[in-house]
């Protein structure tokens, strides 16, 4: 019979992974500034970096070592963060820190998130200007 022949399940599986989709692509242009924001407060290992921005996020941002870590190594490579090697419990671990061009760079983040944040309010909420006449 011609229509759309999807199983409801599935539907749904392909709006729930469209809208990760989406959010990783929004994430994408912005993960160096939380990490730089997450790491604001002082130094943090990897993991604790992790769940920072999964708790900060209210659960939004959970992601995974193998997106984090790559940031973060790169923003070591150019100067952003640096880290230093500790022992807790017997375990080795790496924490990373604000260098103070990671700090500039964090408030450039900043002003220019404000700015861009503003201007996406303005287009999208309707409220926010009166449609012109």
């Amino acid at each position: 019979m011609g229509g759309d022949d999807r199983r409801p399940t599935d539907a749904g599986k392909s709006h729930a992974s469209e809208q990760l989709g989406m959010r990783a692509e929004t994430l994408k242009g912005h993960l160096d500034g939380l990490l730089l924001a997450t790491l604001e407060d002082g130094p943090l290992h990897g993991y604790a970096i992790i769940e920072a921005l999964r708790i900060r996020s209210g659960g939004t941002f959970d992601l995974p070592s193998g997106t984090v870590y790559p940031a973060l190594h790169r923003l070591e490579r150019t100067g952003l963060i640096e880290s230093s090697w500790s022992t807790h419990a017997g375990r080795r671990r790496r924490s990373y820190k604000l260098t103070s061009a990671g700090r500039r760079a964090l408030a450039d983040e900043r002003r220019s998130w404000q700015d861009f944040s503003a201007a996406v309010t303005g287009l999208l909420d309707q409220r926010a200007q009166p449609a012109p006449t």
